[in-house]
């Protein structure tokens, strides 16, 4: 009796934001070949999501339903991060609220706005509706931004001046504001106040 032949499972890279297939092949064919007749063209052609000025949400990590800009995008990846990814430039603290019966000085210190950056796997993101435009943050991230701490200090400082100065003048709310359903998103659990 023939013994039965070895089966080698795999997940084919499909671009991101779609359906992966994982397929179980024979060990002596090689999986990339075989993977590159499975593919087809039409598959590999979707359109490019996240473009510079793109706004998402980030889904996990420390930064999970936090809004973020998309500053640069790499969708083959580098040398260091072999995978598509984004630099992105988000809110971690966002801007309290304010009345008309607050002083000048208290609508000033709860106004501030707390950015960070960082670059982030494409499946990490949820991308939204809204954009961004990017006339003040275009040369502020750049790849070469995240070797040097005083490099990243400085891109901060200016993306910091940059929200705050679209917060007060109005502009750019779909990013400057806290996200009211982040633990619908987050979690396929049902709210705890919510559950009878």
């Amino acid at each position: 009796m023939r013994r039965p032949e070895r089966l080698l499972t795999f997940t084919i890279p499909f671009p991101p934001r779609s359906p992966c297939a994982v397929i179980a092949v024979p060990r002596r064919l090689r999986p990339l070949k075989f993977a590159s007749r499975l593919v087809s063209s039409s598959l590999c052609a979707l359109p490019k999501i996240y473009k510079p000025g793109k706004v998402a949400l980030v889904l996990s990590g420390r930064y999970a339903g936090r809004k973020v800009v998309v500053i640069c995008q790499s969708d083959s990846g580098n040398k260091y991060r072999p995978y598509s990814h984004a630099l992105v430039a988000g809110v971690e603290c966002y801007p309290r609220k304010v009345t008309k019966r607050m002083g000048k000085k208290t609508i000033e210190k709860r106004s501030k706005v707390k950015p960070f950056i960082k670059s982030i796997n494409y499946s990490h993101l949820l991308p939204t509706r809204y954009a961004l435009e990017l006339e003040g943050l275009k040369g502020v991230i750049a790849p070469e931004t995240f070797k040097e701490v005083s490099s990243r200090e400085d891109a901060k400082k200016q993306i910091k001046k940059l929200f705050e100065e679209r917060y007060l003048a109005g502009k750019n709310r779909c990013v400057l504001s806290p996200l009211a359903s982040a633990y619908l998103v987050l979690n396929d659990s049902p709210h705890p106040k919510h559950t009878p």
